[in-house]
């Protein structure tokens, strides 16, 4: 969420995108998944939330999106982000990748760790925003 905020210092518009993969479980289904994040981003007028399924780089050249923002937590997020961004240019010529580096503070927060502590019945209120806090 931070990272999206610094990102609108950069962009005039931020869409949100939730890659639908099937080959994937998930912990809440896409409509939860998109209902919580409109409602976190209610106020913000220059995010739009959206899903798609297939490549995300097909889903960038399909809304016209030359840039994507990407937030690293460490080096293997480097690692894994770089290989991706790459492969991403060579499948839609020209889309760039944003990299953001996370503060400090939230450098240690995962979705794999916050989904355990979700499924161990753990609280999540330092985690994730309040309005998706309440419905857990």
């Amino acid at each position: 969420m931070l990272t999206l905020s610094r990102g609108q210092s950069l962009f005039d518009r931020i869409v949100v995108a939730i890659g639908e993969n099937a080959q994937k479980s998930y912990l809440f289904p896409l409509q939860q998944r998109l209902h919580w994040l409109k409602e976190v981003f209610a106020n913000e007028t220059s995010i739009v939330i959206d899903s798609y399924e297939g490549l995300t780089a097909h889903y960038c050249r399909k809304i016209e999106a030359q840039y994507m923002i990407r937030g690293l937590r460490n080096a293997s997020d480097f690692d894994y982000e770089k290989t991706i961004s790459q492969i991403n240019s060579i499948v839609v010529n020209d889309l760039e990748t944003v990299f953001l580096i996370s503060r400090p503070a939230y450098s240690h927060i995962s979705s794999t760790i916050v989904r355990e502590i979700i499924k161990g019945g753990g609280d999540v209120n330092a985690f994730v925003p309040p309005q998706i806090a309440v419905s857990l």
